[in-house]
Parts: C-alpha cells; structure tokens; sequence
C-alpha cells in the first residue's frame, strides 16, 4: 500500500508518516503549504506526480477541493480525518463516495469509537438523567465543539425517546430544561483530546470518558482506515465497518 497525505507537515501528517514507516508502509508524497521533510510535497493538488493506492486527509476544510480532484482523477480510496466541513463540503464528500470509497470519521481512535458505540445504550438504560458531554483540546484547535463531542452527541440521541434541546454552552440566565443536552468546549495548552460523556441522576452520576494521551492513536487509525479501503467498492464507510 502506497500512501498519500493532505496535511503531510503539519501535527497529524507527521505522525503518520511515522505511523507508516514503522509498519514499513510506503508514502508517496503529499500536500502541504509548509515545504520540506522526507517526501515529496506538493502545494496544490493539480501538480502531484506522484502514484499513490489511498488519500489519508488530516488537514483543514480548505483543502477538501484539492482532495476530491485527486480521488476523483486517480480513482482512488480517500480516508477524511479532517473536521469542520461546511454541509455543503459533506454534501461533496457523500457525492464522492458514490465514485470511490470514502473512509469518514471525526476521530480515527479505535477507543473513541468503541465508547461511541456503547452510548446509545447507556442513553437507553439511564433515562431521565441529566446530560452533558465535555471536550477539551490544545489551544490551536480551530473548530469548536469538536466532532468527536458531535459525533457523541449523536450516538447519544440514538438512544433516547425524545429529540433533546442542544445547549452549546452556557452564560447568563439559562436554567436546564427537562432534556437538554449541555456541550461544552475547553481549549488550552497541548491537550490531545479529552471526552466526557455524563449522565447524571439524583443519586448517582455515571461518566464514561476517552483520554487521547498522543496523536499516535489517530495516526494508526488512520493508516488501519487507509489499508480497509483498498479493494472495496465505492461507497461511505467509518470505523464501525473496520472493527467489525
């Protein structure tokens, strides 16, 4: 398996080049606006002369046009790690995957998604309590809250017999109504990722919580994504269709 990066320099793209070398996968190149390092990089998509199997974005809404040309012109699987698409940029993505594969998830940890995967039922088992999901990242994270909280956030009404209020925040005069949902972002130093899901009753308060304790996590999320998509047909999958 041959890869290609959008985002190669920054944070996430090097850590999975490191992800990569280790499991001796090959890295054709990628995209950035920083030049430098190991590999060949490119500044715009429409330049990349490089061949490559899969498309692993790690990057920044602006880049998802480049992303898509490339999938498109090389025929190519594409992992999209990347969050804070517009709803037309996911309407481009759906569009995509009706040509290639597309791999979508706000967090490529394995641990987030078994988490999400139980909230449903907890939403279920523990009705009437009161709920709050929490996230907190490092201080240069731009999109708030984050998609991981908002994918949480949908596993929870998964579970529940009612459409909840969603409080994004809270300042001033705002007392909880019965079912609200609170979600609440903290921002600051080089927080991973930190996700809290709370449910709480009158007696008793039940929490599950994922600590990401390095960017390593993702990257080999990211690299298991990119190896599951080789061969399949074209069509949107997510990391319940590879921890199956």
């Amino acid at each position: 398996m041959k890869i290609f990066i959008s985002g190669i320099n920054g944070k996430m793209g090097r850590a999975i080049c490191e992800t990569a070398e280790r499991e001796g996968i090959e890295i054709a190149g990628g995209i950035d606006m920083t030049a430098g390092g190991n590999y060949p990089v490119f500044a715009d998509a429409k330049d990349v002369n490089v061949g490559f199997d899969v498309i692993i974005d790690f990057s920044r809404p602006s880049a998802l046009s480049g992303v898509i040309h490339l999938a498109e012109t090389r025929n190519v699987p594409a992992v999209i790690a990347t969050t804070g698409y517009s709803e037309e940029q996911s309407a481009e993505i759906f569009a995509l995957s009706a040509k290639v594969p597309v791999f979508r998830s706000a967090n490529m940890s394995v641990g987030v998604n078994v988490v999400e995967s139980v909230l449903p039922a907890l939403a279920s088992a523990l009705r009437g309590s009161d709920i709050e999901i929490v996230e907190a990242h490092h201080n240069r994270k731009a999109d708030a809250p984050s998609g991981t909280a908002l994918q949480m956030l949908e596993s929870v009404k998964k579970g529940l017999d009612y459409t909840p209020r969603v409080v994004y925040g809270r300042e001033g005069s705002c007392k909880r109504e019965k079912g609200d949902i609170g979600v609440h972002a903290i921002r600051g130093g080089t927080i991973v990722g930190e996700h809290t899901v709370m449910f709480i009753g009158e007696d008793e308060i039940v929490e599950i919580r994922h600590t990401a304790l390095s960017r390593r996590i993702f990257a080999e999320g990211a690299v298991r994504a990119a190896a599951f998509l080789i061969g399949k047909k074209p069509g949107m999958y997510d990391m319940s269709d590879c921890i199956k």
